[in-house]
C-alpha cells in the first residue's frame, strides 16, 4: 500500500472512534432516583385491594369536545421481569410493582373510542416502568403499542393505517411519560424537572400520529389552590399536560388537564374526579356486583 495513503486511512479511523463516543454518550441510560417505600405506602397499597377512581372526562378528538368517563385502576402485584408478565404467585424470581390501567371511553359521532394503556413499575429502586403496553378501538380498526424493558426499551407497534402497519423499535432508556402516573403515588419528589428527554403517553404518540421517542420537554412541580400539580411541556409538539394531586401520601389524583396546539388553535382535554372505591374488583365478576359500575358513576 502506497505510504500516503497511511495517514489519510488513520484519521478516517480516528474519526470512527470519535464519533462511535459521541453517539454512545448522546444515549446513556437514564437512571432513575432510588425508591424506597414509606410504611404509609404500605399500609394504603399492601391490603388486597385496588385503587378504582373514575373521572369525568372531556376528550378532544377532530377538534370537537366529546363527553366520555375515564378510570384509573391501581394495584399491587407480583411480577415476571424475564417473562414480562404478571406472576400468580409471589416467588424469588418476581418483583413488586404498581400496576395502572388507565382507560378512556367516549364516542365521536357515530362511533365510539376505548383506549387503554397498562404500565408495570417496580416499586423499588432504580428502573423504569419493566413493561407499558396501550391500545386504541374505535370502529375504523385498532392499534396496539408495546414497550419491554430490556437492554433497552424495546418497541412493538401494530396498526391498521398505511405506513404504521407493523414495526419494531429500541430506544434508550430515558423518562416515560406513562410512568409518571405510577411514580407519582410513590414518591412525588423523585419526580424529574427541568429541561429533560421524556417518551411522551402512548395515547398521545398513536392518536397524533407522531413517532415514538424522546421529546424535548420541560417539567415543573407548582401549587394551584389546595392541589399540587406536576407539569409537563413539549415544545415540538406544542403541548401540555397537567397532574392534580394531593401532597399528602398516597398522593391520590384529582384531575388532569392536556392542551395541545394544532394550526394555531388550542384543543383541551379534562378529567374530574367523580368517584372512588378500595375493591378486590377481580372477585367481582357477578351480575350482583354491577352496583360497584354505579357506584362509580360508569353506567
Amino acid at each position: 500500500m502506497s505510504s500516503k495513503f497511511q495517514p489519510l486511512l488513520f484519521g478516517t479511523f480516528l474519526l470512527f472512534l470519535l464519533s462511535g463516543c459521541e453517539e454512545n454518550t448522546s444515549t446513556e441510560e437514564v437512571l432513575l432516583p432510588e425508591r424506597k417505600l414509606s410504611e404509609k405506602f404500605k399500609s394504603y397499597w399492601f391490603n388486597g385491594e385496588a385503587e378504582i377512581t373514575s373521572y369525568k372526562l372531556d376528550q378532544s378528538r377532530y377538534g370537537e369536545p366529546r363527553e366520555g368517563t375515564a378510570v384509573l385502576m391501581y394495584v399491587t402485584e407480583e411480577f415476571l421481569p424475564e417473562a414480562q408478565v404478571k406472576a400468580n404467585t409471589k416467588s424469588d424470581k418476581t418483583i413488586p410493582v404498581l400496576k395502572l390501567n388507565a382507560t378512556k371511553n367516549f364516542n365521536t359521532g357515530i362511533y365510539p373510542y376505548s383506549i387503554m394503556q397498562s404500565t408495570f413499575y417496580p416499586l423499588e429502586g432504580r428502573s423504569h416502568a419493566l413493561k407499558v403496553s396501550a391500545s386504541i378501538q374505535e370502529w375504523c380498526g385498532h392499534v396496539y403499542i408495546q414497550l419491554n424493558n430490556r437492554d433497552n426499551f424495546k418497541i412493538d407497534s401494530h396498526s391498521y393505517f398505511e405506513g404504521e402497519a407493523d414495526k419494531e423499535s429500541e430506544l434508550s432508556k430515558t423518562y416515560l411519560e406513562n410512568e409518571v402516573w405510577t411514580q407519582l403515588r410513590i414518591n412525588p419528589d423523585l419526580l424529574p424537572t427541568g429541561d429533560i428527554h421524556m417518551v411522551p403517553s402512548f395515547e398521545t404518540l398513536r392518536l397524533a400520529h407522531k413517532e415514538t421517542k424522546a421529546y424535548d420537554a420541560m417539567a415543573e412541580f407548582y401549587q394551584d389552590g389546595e392541589w399540587s400539580v406536576y407539569k409537563i411541556s413539549y415544545q415540538e409538539l406544542k403541548r401540555d399536560l397537567k397532574i392534580y394531586y394531593s401532597n399528602i401520601a398516597p398522593f391520590k389524583i384529582e384531575k388532569w388537564q392536556e392542551d395541545s396546539e394544532v394550526d394555531g388553535k388550542l384543543y383541551t382535554t379534562t378529567a374530574t374526579k367523580m368517584k372512588e372505591i378500595k375493591s378486590d374488583y377481580w372477585t367481582k365478576k357477578s351480575n350482583k356486583d354491577l352496583h360497584l359500575r354505579e357506584q362509580l358513576n360508569l353506567n
